[in-house]
């Protein structure tokens, strides 16, 4: 009988494959698999333009090429754009970290593919890249110390979550909800980190700020989430106690809150008249049953009562509103402060604007742009449904309106409230961190509400509460892996194999 040494490789490969079946890599692998199909594969997915892309697209040194371009809008995704060859004198008209993104990609293509043609999917390939990566720290982190089947349970309902096309059709386009969705992953699974001490605290504290930044400066409208963020993460100065840490802490927040106010402070003229219309002529006055006398509360003349329902971009519009007459009589008579009183002051009109936003809180892409190419085929505004079975049941399903939202997060604080009770006790400032992410994470989707509708009203609603309905998405998926840990407790299969997962004997070697 004699010991016959088994090859490192050998070993080191087995060890490879176990990782590879992970319930992390699995939820990974998964999501790249059908978003590849999806987006890189005919007929492409995409997301139409609906008037929106030339704020992101023409001071990065990229403009629409096609002559018959604005037959397009809301119907159809367009895959190929040109490139400025010449100076280029277009400035921002906003400024967003989508732009880093944009000009990433644009480089890429003038290396790979063209210096002429710039094709989105290269900008949609960075994104799958960097929305993977989320994906598997996420599902690592959550399925961590979990049970081999409790783990496979999580890996799967997050390939049919955050792999249905509803969500990943955006990278193949040029709104910003691409970054939004990318960098709220990263939010999350880095806080949930922290707080089951899953990574170095440093590196996921690193990863906090950076995702925090980007996603707040990532759109106007997220100026709110830098400081929600910032607020809440002050809890973290207390789960280490090293000074270091705590140092980078309050930097850290510092970071948040200033990227939150200089967010807001940066809003342009332009964008505050748009918003400013909509939240009077489709939130005040369009639920108002009597639009004169909501304008008296505003001190506004009752004539204009006749903007009711209105829309800011209509061609032939009832009146012009760049005036000089509408900015002294109209738009300098109210604000965000005083549209939020008036709605506190009358209950019933809050609470009809709100049923009016729940309604669309749970469509993760709005119905009104198409996702096929022209050439595809396929009617106008024609959407996919291809892996789409999680976004089409939700919106179906879930009740519409908001006190099913407040219900919600009831059934979910209650869930967490006796952990984070017993962390308060022990002054376990680590094992509070669970709840407090929930609250940010809940906060930050009732801000996309709240913005949305006392910034804007019901214009283009669906897409603006993007950030609730992947708070949503986010703080549930959470609960039921919580639930599926809860309901197989028992066993005690690891759901990652360890690395020496070998008998010492088979290590040494085999008998024979």
């Amino acid at each position: 009988m004699r010991d016959i040494p088994l090859n490192p490789r050998l070993l080191q490969g087995l060890t490879l494959v176990s990782l590879k079946l992970s319930p992390a890599v699995i939820a990974a692998f998964g999501v790249l698999l059908i978003t590849s199909i999806a987006l890189f594969t005919a007929p492409y997915l995409g997301m139409a333009d609906n008037g929106d892309f030339f704020r992101n697209i023409y001071s990065n040194g990229i403009y629409f090429n096609l002559p018959d371009y604005d037959s397009k809008y809301f119907g159809y995704f367009v895959k190929q754009y040109g490139i400025y060859q010449y100076f280029n004198e277009n400035g921002a008209t906003l400024d967003s970290s989508q732009s880093l993104f944009i000009k990433l990609a644009l480089g890429i293509n003038k290396l790979l593919f063209s210096s002429e043609v710039f094709d989105i999917r290269i900008q949609a390939a960075i994104y799958t890249l960097l929305y993977v990566i989320a994906i598997y720290l996420l599902i690592e982190v959550i399925t961590w110390k979990m049970t081999r089947k409790q783990g496979l349970i999580t890996a799967a309902m997050a390939i049919v979550i955050f792999g249905d096309t509803g969500y990943t059709a955006y990278f193949n386009s040029f709104y910003s909800e691409s970054v939004v969705m990318i960098m709220m992953i990263f939010v999350f699974a880095a806080w949930l980190s922290l707080y089951r001490r899953r990574y170095n605290d440093y590196a996921m504290l690193a990863l906090l700020v950076v995702s925090s930044l980007f996603l707040t400066t990532s759109k106007q409208q997220n100026a709110p989430v830098g400081m929600i963020l910032a607020v809440l993460a002050l809890t973290l100065l207390w789960i280490r106690r090293d000074s270091i840490f705590r140092i980078l802490t309050v930097i850290s927040v510092g970071l948040m809150m200033f990227a939150g106010i200089a967010t807001y402070l940066n809003i342009s003229k332009e964008f505050v008249n748009i918003n400013q219309y909509h939240a009077m002529t489709r939130g005040v006055l369009k639920e108002a049953s009597n639009p004169e006398s909501a304008l008296n509360t505003f001190g506004i003349n009752e004539q204009y009562a006749i903007l009711k329902g209105n829309i800011y971009y209509e061609q032939y519009g009832t009146v012009d509103v760049d005036s000089d007459i509408l900015d002294e009589n109209f738009y300098s008579r109210y604000g965000f402060g005083s549209i939020l009183k008036y709605y506190l002051t009358h209950p019933d009109q809050l609470g009809s604007i709100l049923n009016v936003a729940a309604k669309s809180a749970f469509s993760i892409k709005p119905a009104a742009m198409g996702n096929y190419e022209e050439a595809a085929g396929k009617e106008f505004r024609a959407q996919s449904h291809f892996f789409a079975t999680y976004s089409l049941v939700k919106e179906k399903l879930a009740p519409k309106t908001f006190g099913f939202i407040v219900l919600w997060m009831i059934v979910i604080c209650s869930l967490y409230t006796p952990s984070f009770v017993r962390a308060i006790k022990a002054r376990d400032y680590r094992g509070m961190q669970r709840m407090v992410l929930i609250l940010a994470v809940m906060g930050m989707g009732l801000s996309g509400i709240l913005v949305s509708i006392i910034g804007a009203g019901d214009a283009d609603i669906s897409k603006h509460e993007f950030l609730f309905t992947q708070s949503f998405d986010l703080v549930t998926f959470l609960a039921a892996s919580s639930v599926i840990k809860r309901r197989w407790s028992r066993r005690r299969e690891p759901a990652v194999p360890k690395q020496n997962n070998f008998p010492a004997e088979a290590q040494k070697g085999v008998s024979i």
